[in-house]
Parts: C-alpha cells; structure tokens; sequence
C-alpha cells in the first residue's frame, strides 16, 4: 500500500495524523482556558465530556492517531539513518537552514510523550476511567467530574508544574517544526506558502503553548495566596 510502501506516503500520514492531533490540541486548550474563568463552567465541560459515547469515541480516535503518529515517527526515523548510513557518524557542520527542532524531533516527541503519560495518570485515570470502569460509588463520581480541583491538586505541586512546563516547551518546538512540515508535505512547498506556514506554525505553537503555560502558572499561583 503507497501510505506504508513509500517514504512519501509515510510523510503523508504523519502529516494527516499530525494535523488532527494539533486541531484537539485547540480544543483542548479552549477548555483549559474555562477554568480561568470560571470553575463551575469547567466542571460543566467536564461533567458534559465525561464517558459519554462521543467522548469515548473521540479519546479512542485520538489513542489512535496518536499511536499511528508515533509508530510512522520512528519508522521514517529508521529508514532515514539506514539511508545515512555511517555518513551519521561524520562531524560536519549543519546548514543554518536547518532548524534544531528538525534535527531532534525524536528525542522532542519522546520527551511529549512521557508528558503525555504524566496528564494522563493526573487527569484521565482520575476522572474518565472511573466511568468507564463502571463504577457506581456517588462519591468516587462526583470526585471524578471536579476537574478544577483535580487542576488545582496537580498544579498546587511544584514539581508538577516543573514537569509540564518543560513537557510544554518540547511540545512547542516539536509543533512549530512538524506544523509548516506537515504543509509541505501535503503539497504546500512552494517558497511563498512556506514561509508564510512557517510564520503561522511559530504564531499558533506559540499562543497554543503559552495558553497551556498560563494555567499552570495561575493555578500555581493561586495555591500560593
């Protein structure tokens, strides 16, 4: 198949899925922003998402491209150092053309996904899989769906912030070099546009990421007062 067969179906498909999990990052980031202004309508979102069939059937779309994004990433990474070949080893000096951020993608997105797995263990495991493991207790339930407190008990911890904030910063040079890429992959490459995705991805990696940062460090601020 020319998605799995070729090196630029490969890309392809890295783009698509890269393209879809930066549109949830969006809205994800439009949620956490509720909860600077007003707790009640945080829980509101939360209690709304739940484990709803929607909900549910959107977190196992997003596992999904996040694992066939993941999966393409090191295939394409393999097959470019096996195209090198000891050429690898070299010392020779980069084009300043070439971005840092293109140069460790890998390490970038190793570091966004044990982030990943951190919001995970702080945020999902306490809030949708009691739902979906069908628990009954009113207790267990209703601790499920305060997602400000559970904001509040994760970011009161300066560790925590620590944790994501550099989690945020791999994510932001992980994005602004795979957004304008994905563009050009998918056809998006002539000089004109390519500066332009360029401008555009460095705009929205930046806003996404401050946005993120921000409730970490309001959150945090506020456990101090």
């Amino acid at each position: 198949m020319w998605l799995s067969n070729s090196s630029v179906g490969r890309k392809v498909v890295m783009s698509v899925t890269g393209i879809a999990l930066i549109l949830f990052l969006t809205f994800h980031m439009a949620m956490n922003l509720v909860a600077l202004v007003s707790a009640e309508g945080y829980n509101m979102v939360c209690e709304f998402l739940g484990a709803n069939w929607y909900a549910v059937a959107g977190t196992l779309a997003l596992a999904a491209l996040f694992i066939i994004h993941i999966i393409y990433a090191f295939w394409l990474t393999m097959q470019n150092r096996r195209a090198r070949g000891t050429e690898r080893y070299a010392v020779t000096e980069k084009p300043k053309t070439v971005e840092w951020a293109s140069q460790n993608m890998l390490v970038l997105g190793l570091i966004v996904i044990v982030g990943l797995g951190l919001h995970l263990v702080h945020f999902w495991s306490k809030m949708m899989l009691p739902e979906l493991a069908g628990c009954d207790d009113m207790g267990v339930m209703m601790y499920a769906a305060n997602g400000i407190y559970h904001i509040e008990n994760t970011f009161g911890n300066i560790v925590n912030v620590v944790l994501y904030l550099v989690w945020l910063g791999a994510l932001w040079f992980h994005l602004t070099h795979g957004f304008w890429s994905a563009m050009q992959t998918l056809g998006w490459n002539n000089k004109v546009w390519l500066n332009r995705w360029q401008c555009i991805s460095n705009i929205y990696s930046t806003i996404v990421v401050l946005c993120f940062a921000l409730v970490v460090v309001v959150f945090y601020i506020k456990s101090l007062i």
